[in-house]
């Protein structure tokens, strides 16, 4: 493995990456808070996101070379079973809009941002950053690299504690504490990390995270 073998080590390597996330989701904040839509503030953030997007792939491609890979499999080499976990992310947007209309159910940051001054051009910089960016940088943080450093022993304890811890960090890294909306993410970052040990590859949670991230964009508009 090219990394560390010292947790120390480990972690340093993490916060790193944690470091990186943060300055490019404040990235994100400044321009979707913003009284209108900055061009700057859009060039900062796609900047930003692009080298962090690049520093994740570059280095997690590079690890994965000293696992073992003999029981990867392809994510769409089971439609049904993709199909099934694009249902149950859908399933759970539905429910939270649902909460929201009917049962008092708070808005999400992104609603309250949205509401404040909703324009088209915040709303498609929304779907590129929220919808589709930010939701894979978080899976490589929750996912991918967090089971590569702490949870890379085949036990079963140690894969259930990993589902749980990066459901746990998925949903902090949301930034949204309502407690139900907060519930619905860890819930989300679990399906995620399962998804991600029952494949062996990273691609399905980054597609479901991507996925949940455009339809929550979608329903802030409706």
């Amino acid at each position: 493995m090219n990394t560390p073998r010292s947790r120390e080590g480990n972690l340093v390597r993490y916060l790193v990456y944690f470091v990186v996330f943060v300055f490019t989701a404040l990235a994100d904040n400044l321009a979707i808070k913003s009284p209108s839509i900055s061009v700057w503030n859009v060039i900062l953030f796609l900047v930003l996101a692009a080298m962090c997007l690049l520093f994740y792939i570059y280095r997690y491609n590079r690890e994965q070379r000293f696992f073992d890979s003999r029981f990867n499999i392809p994510w769409l080499s089971s439609f049904n079973f993709t199909l099934l976990l694009s249902f149950v992310v859908a399933a759970g947007r539905i429910g939270i809009s649902y909460l929201q209309l009917y049962k008092g159910m708070p808005a999400s940051g992104l609603q309250l941002a949205y509401a404040s001054h909703s324009t088209s051009a915040l709303y498609w910089f929304m779907m590129l950053a929220n919808g589709v960016v930010l939701p894979i940088l978080e899976e490589y943080l929750c996912t991918g690299f967090l089971f590569n450093y702490w949870f890379r022993t085949e036990k079963k304890g140690v894969a259930y504690v990993g589902i749980i811890c990066s459901g746990l960090f998925y949903a902090i890294l949301t930034f949204q504490f309502t407690p139900a909306i907060f519930a619905f993410n860890f819930a989300f970052g679990m399906l995620f990390a399962w998804s991600y040990l029952s494949t062996q590859t990273i691609w399905l949670p980054l597609y479901l995270a991507a996925l949940n991230g455009v339809l929550t964009v979608v329903t802030i508009a409706v």
